[in-house]
């Protein structure tokens, strides 16, 4: 199985002679053995299998496994959402005292988690403009820096991030590159062909595609060497006492250690899995992922065309456009198309932005972005609201950017609502 698309349709889950053909619900949070010691096996990381859906369910693992054959990883685990995705990949490898490095053009939500909440706990992250200089970054790193962070393409900025050069770059400092995936989905780029080290996703857009279920996902590559870093990730390379003294990178080597000890450590006490019915409709999203990234690329190119093309419209975003600043950047991470998403400003600022909104009546104001049907929002108005001016500004996203996501109904009619509403 190596095309993406087949993948898309049929990774992660092979029913046997007689089994169900379609990925079963098991809505069950227990799971019965006949012998005491054939649970204390489980308990020991000595088997594998499932005793509570806290940890770990056979839905989730059958959907996290596909997503992972589309991203060409070595193992993935799904979270409730994509917040809890960001959270765990960082905190799986960093804690208190600890320092990482990431992209000021990042989703306002991780931003948030990372500057405030996390920075609560200890953990201490420098935001860095992705077009620093090599020197520049390598001057960020300290002995105490275990991560760098990046979006491919980031939320609501659309900034490319270049891959390549920060895991580069990473990668001489001895630790891994983390890319958030989300809006490019292995469909458009696939991270680690560039050298990152860790994928995650917000399920909740592009692959569930619905709007229907919150989750995410975090895959790992598979290669990075923890052990050649041990000093840097003990919780990797040494003993977990609460799990009897295992040692993950001895005993799940470097294809598993991963995600094993965020499976049996941080799901086991943070518990942030997602519903086994939530993971089946995931999986009902993922397999037509390949059909709907390429029609939302197709409607945004278009949309966006006409809004560069419209005197009422002061700045237009897109990556796709010939005209755009990372439109090289995109040619070689993203040679298909970035995503629906577009960003943009019309004349008249913050106010104009706000009262053009009022005015769409195709397109829905929601807290939302990338599923089947056209939405907007104003991000200094909702998910970039903590931030001051100053802050929007150095992420990206100015108070007059509207995001539009590009969603699967005639374009034609998408670009009616548009004219209408800029009328």
């Amino acid at each position: 199985m190596t095309g993406i698309n087949t993948k898309c349709v049929q990774a992660g889950y092979t029913p046997k002679n007689g089994e169900p053909r379609v990925i079963p619900i098991i809505q069950s949070t227990t799971f019965k053995y006949d012998t005491s010691e054939d649970m204390g096996k489980l308990f020991d990381l000595e088997a594998s299998g499932y005793f509570y859906t806290r940890l770990q369910n056979p839905t989730n693992d059958y959907v996290a496994a596909k997503i992972c054959a589309l991203e060409g990883g070595s193992a993935a685990m799904l979270t409730s959402s994509g917040q809890a995705a960001s959270f765990y990949s960082v905190f799986n490898i960093a804690g208190c005292g600890d320092h990482v490095i990431a992209s000021t053009n990042i989703y306002g939500g991780t931003y948030n988690l990372f500057a405030v909440t996390m920075k609560r706990m200890g953990i201490e992250f420098t935001f860095v403009d992705p077009e620093i200089s090599n020197e520049e970054l390598s001057a960020c790193f300290k002995p105490n820096t275990k991560a760098v962070f990046g979006e491919t393409l980031a939320n609501p900025s659309l900034v490319v991030f270049d891959i390549e050069r920060f895991a580069k770059v990473a990668h001489e400092h001895g630790v891994p590159l983390i890319i958030d995936n989300t809006f490019a989905t292995p469909i458009n780029c696939r991270p680690f062909e560039f050298g990152a080290d860790i994928v995650i996703h917000s399920t909740t857009k592009y692959m569930d595609g619905h709007a229907t279920s919150v989750g995410g996902v975090i895959v790992d590559k598979g290669e990075f060497d923890w052990n050649k870093y041990a000093d840097k990730f003990p919780g990797l390379t040494t003993p977990d006492e609460s799990y009897h003294g295992v040692t993950y990178t001895e005993r799940f080597g470097l294809g598993g250690a991963y995600i094993t000890k965020a499976t049996a450590q941080l799901m086991r006490d943070l518990g942030s899995i997602p519903s086994p019915h939530n993971a089946f409709l995931l999986n009902i999203g993922l397999e037509s992922l390949h059909v709907r990234v390429k029609r939302h690329c197709e409607n945004a190119l278009a949309v966006a065309k006409y809004l560069e093309s419209n005197d009422k419209v002061n700045w237009v975003n897109y990556p796709g456009l010939e005209s755009n600043k990372y439109y090289k950047l995109a040619q070689k991470y993203l040679p298909n198309g970035s995503s629906g998403v577009i960003s943009f400003g019309i004349k008249g600022g913050r106010k104009a932005a706000e009262e053009f909104m009022k005015k769409l009546k195709l397109a829905a104001i929601v807290t939302h972005v990338a599923d089947i049907r056209t939405c907007c929002l104003h991000p200094a108005n909702a998910t970039h609201k903590q931030l001051s001016e100053e802050e929007l500004i150095k992420a990206g996203v100015p108070s007059d950017l509207i995001r539009f996501s590009v969603g699967l109904e005639d374009v034609e009619d998408i670009i009616a609502d548009i004219e209408q509403a800029l009328n």
